[in-house]
């Protein structure tokens, strides 16, 4: 670089106020050892300065300013390097993200209580509506049994108490036009676990039973009204507990029940 471009780069005011760094400052003092016009540059400068000080303050001598400049170094002042500040940004993206994930956990702990929710709904719905079929059924078993009771074409056959249960009773309901046989059993007692009624049409003379259906299921069935195989010429009829899935005869030490049409 050439001295003019040197001295009109503006490094030599820098060098005169001591803004620059040490080796720069070193490269000054080289240049100007070297080259006179540049000292005289420096010079020039400092007078510059010393005078424009003056005019602010004239009461100060140029020995005083130079007193002044001596003891704030400005020529060797070394560049303090400054505490790099703390990055903030870090810490808010930190805590952002914290945020962030608590309020997934929020918004997940909501879901899983919507969901529960949501669940128990379709539990009391399904629950509803097995009691409103149930409701139904029975409703419909309370019109079958009053339909059957108050058919004035149905014979009504009373079945009295026997030997093994005398305190035991039932009703038939049998039209003989359609043959259709409807049983009371609201007078027996529940039968023992792996037993069932079977219900039976009997011929007198001689003596013929014929089984016309079991009663099954009689704990789920809250009327005890049951509908049973139909017969056209039964002279009375009984019913025998026996071993579940019925037997091709009665046992007659387990009649229950008997009555004559």
């Amino acid at each position: 670089m050439e001295t003019k471009e040197y001295i009109d780069s503006g490094i030599l005011e820098l060098y005169v106020y001591g803004l620059l760094s040490e080796t720069e400052s070193e490269e000054v003092t080289t240049m100007s050892n070297t080259h006179p016009e540049i000292m005289d540059e420096i010079i020039a400068i400092e007078k510059a300065i010393v005078a424009l000080s003056s005019s602010f303050s004239p009461w100060h001598s140029v020995a005083n300013y130079e007193k002044i400049k001596a003891k704030l170094e400005l020529k060797h002042t070394p560049v303090i390097e400054m505490e790099t500040s703390r990055n903030w940004s870090q810490y808010i993206g930190w805590a952002a993200a914290v945020l962030l994930l608590v309020g997934i956990g929020f918004q997940y702990n909501q879901l899983e209580q919507t969901n529960d929710q949501i669940v128990s709904t379709e539990i009391e719905k399904v629950k509803i509506e097995n009691e409103l079929n149930q409701l139904v059924l029975t409703n419909k078993l309370n019109e079958t049994s009053l339909a059957v009771v108050r058919d004035t074409k149905n014979t009504v056959v009373a079945l009295g108490g026997q030997a093994v249960a005398p305190e035991s009773s039932a009703k038939v309901y049998w039209n003989k036009e359609t043959q259709v046989v409807y049983v009371d059993a609201s007078g027996l007692p529940e039968p023992p676990k792996g037993m069932v009624y079977q219900v039976w049409a009997l011929k007198l003379n001689p003596l013929t039973p014929t089984s016309i259906g079991l009663l099954d299921k009689f704990d789920e069935n809250n009327q005890r009204m049951f509908a049973v195989n139909s017969t056209a010429d039964a002279e009375a009829f009984g019913i025998t507990l026996e071993p579940a899935g019925g037997s091709l005869s009665p046992t007659m030490e387990q009649l229950y029940t008997l009555g004559k049409v």
